[in-house]
Order: C-alpha cells, then structure tokens, then sequence
C-alpha cells in the first residue's frame, strides 16, 4: 500500500510559480466582464451573471444567425413589414433594394432596428421563427442565462441575459471572419446612406474591434466591445453603465498590461515523474510549449494523468502520456508527455512489494 501511496505522489503537480495578485479596475457599471476572447478565460467579472435587459446588444446573435444562414451579397427586396419599426432607424423603404451586407452594416453600424427586421424576414417566414433560430442558438452555445423576444432588442420581460453570456457571445461571433470586418468598420456609404459606427472606442483604443453598443431607458448604457494587441483579444462587456467609454479602456489597460500569453511551459521542460514497476523512476517532459494568458508568478501545475504506471521507462523523446496543465483550481488544457530517461530510486525493498514477491520461496 505505502508503494501505491508513493507512486501516486509522484504524479502529484510540481509548483512552477507562486500566486501573486493585482488590483483590479474600478467601473460604474452594475455588471461587467473581461474575458481572453482566445482561451476563455475571465480576467475581470463584477456581476457578471445578473440578468439584465441588454437593448441592441441583442443584435450581435442576430448577426450571428444570418451569417451562419444566409449568403450576404444576396439582394433581398425590404417588405412593408421591416418599415416604420420603433426606435433607432436606417429608414428602410418598402420594395428597394439591399443585400444582406448592406443590411448587417445597417444593423451593427447604425443600429437600425428595420434592418434587423428585415434580415429576420430574409432568413424566416417570419420575426417569431428567426427569433427562435436566435434562441435555438443561445442554447447551442451554452447560453443559460440568455432568452431573446426580438431580432433587435427591444425591452421585453423575457429578453435578456448576462455580461458573461454576452461575453461568450461574443467570444463565438469573433471567430466568424465577415462579423469582424462588419463590427470593426468605422464608417462605409451604403448606396445614398452614410453610415458611421456608433461604437467611439474604434476611435480612442489601440486595436479596437467595434462590437455592439446599446441603449433603452429600462436598460441603461449597454457596451460590448473588443480590442486586439500582439495577437491576443480581449472582450469588455459593460451594463447598465453611464461611464462604459472610459471603463472599457481601464479593463483593456488591466487586462493587457496585467495577462499577457506567457509560455507557461516550455517543450523539454521536466514536468513530472512516474515510479516504474522495474524500479526506476521516470522523468517526463513536456511535448510542447503551453501559453496561456496569465499575470507574472502566477501558480501552474502540471499534474501526469498518464501514465498511471510504468513497467521501465520508454526510449527518451518518445511518447510517454500526458499532463493536465492547471492555474490555481482552473483547469487550462494538457500537454503532451515525453519519456526523458531513469533516475535512481532511493525506496527499500520493503516500500516495494513487487520486490519483495520476487524474493518469495517457491510455491510448495
């Protein structure tokens, strides 16, 4: 037993770093989040799964629909339906003409409330049926928390969600290329309509990628927003948030400044061991380089699933397992595990009783 116990010992996490912490921004909003749009990871919440009412932000998952349904430089003819809709407006009129591109700038740029409207009828026979495409969705992506009325985003007591939901969202909507292009456009002139981005970051913060801004009196000021720097994005969502231009630049400055991707571990490194039934013990390396977004001396482990055991060490170089990579209680991902050779084993024959079976008189 007290080999068993060592044995599992030696797959225990060896401690790279020790833990460290950073002051976190100050904001006004009554929820917020900052997330690694790359890994996921939450550098900054505050609230950050109170439901809320979240206005035009609600359009991100409506962009989110139709690029995944339709062909955007298809022409589409506006009906009567998508005219006259309440609140913010490109002032669509019934029977021109406009393809779906033309419709998403109107929607993410101006935040027009038709074209939102009317590229639910693009895609649905009607705004209930898109509508339940965009909650179909929610639920594809995990978005508990996340419930939709309408492609636009008007206050309704079923239309809401979270910071973190829409951080997620977000997170999902990055990946998709033409969302990119549309969100982060400053201005662009639609046939006689001038267009101009309502999102100032785009502006005033190095690396911005637009996103969605949003506004109702019952919601308040809602913005999400996205920067990119040296390869690495961040999301900032803010709301209910009458300062959200200023704190989106504080938590860019925290997060960039404090979780830069550091190589957590490099290839060759010795990350681990395992006790061998022959014996010996085994060193393991690392297959490969880990990087993750992660403040200076921050605690890493890495903790050898497998293998669970060894009869005698593998050739050196070649696959041996792999290791769970963890920060703090976070679990990061995993790495590759590469047999590196043998050391001595201090254990007594009598901690091994393998050994001591081998020693055994003969049956009889």
């Amino acid at each position: 037993m007290r080999w068993l116990i060592r044995t599992a010992a030696a797959f225990a996490a060896a401690v790279l770093f020790l833990s460290v912490c950073y002051a976190a921004p100050s904001d006004s909003a009554k929820s917020a989040i900052l997330m690694d749009a790359d890994t996921g990871r939450i550098l900054y919440a505050k609230n950050s799964d109170c439901r809320s009412l979240i206005a035009s932000t609600t359009k991100i998952m409506t962009a989110i629909v139709i690029l995944e349904h339709c062909k955007l430089d298809a022409e589409y003819e506006i009906p009567p339906q998508a005219t006259n809709i309440e609140g913010s407006s490109i002032y669509l009129q019934a029977g021109e003409h406009l393809t779906i591109r033309d419709l998403l700038y109107g929607m993410m740029l101006h935040s027009g409330n038709d074209a939102a409207v009317a590229l639910a009828f693009a895609c649905s026979e009607s705004v209930p049926e898109f509508v339940d495409l965009m909650n179909l969705k929610a639920q594809q992506l995990g978005l508990h928390q996340t419930h939709f009325e309408n492609p636009n985003g008007l206050d309704g007591e079923a239309h809401y969600s979270t910071a973190a939901d829409l951080a997620r969202m977000t997170r999902y909507a990055l990946k998709n290329p033409d969302f990119v292009d549309i969100v982060s456009t400053k201005t662009i002139q639609i046939g006689d309509r001038s267009l101009t981005n309502h999102n100032k970051l785009l502006w005033s913060v190095d690396g911005a990628i637009g996103v969605k801004t949003g506004y109702t009196r019952a919601a308040g000021r809602i913005l999400v927003s996205a920067a990119e720097r040296n390869g690495r994005r961040l999301i900032a969502v803010t709301i209910s948030d009458n300062n959200d231009w200023e704190d989106h630049k504080a938590l860019y400055e925290y997060g960039f400044a404090q979780y830069p991707e550091r190589v957590l571990i490099s290839a060759g490194e010795e990350v681990g061991w395992a006790d061998c039934m022959d014996g010996s013990r085994a060193v393991l390396t690392a297959g490969e380089d880990v990087s993750y977004p992660a403040y200076e001396n921050e605690n890493i482990r890495v903790t050898v699933q497998y293998p669970k055991f060894c009869i005698a060490p593998g050739a050196p170089g070649t696959p041996a397992g792999y290791g769970t990579v963890t920060i703090g209680d976070r679990e990061i991902g995993t790495v590759t595990l590469l047999w590196k050779g043998r050391e001595e084993d201090d254990r007594t024959d009598t901690e091994d009783p393998f050994r001591a079976w081998n020693r055994l008189p003969p049956c009889g």
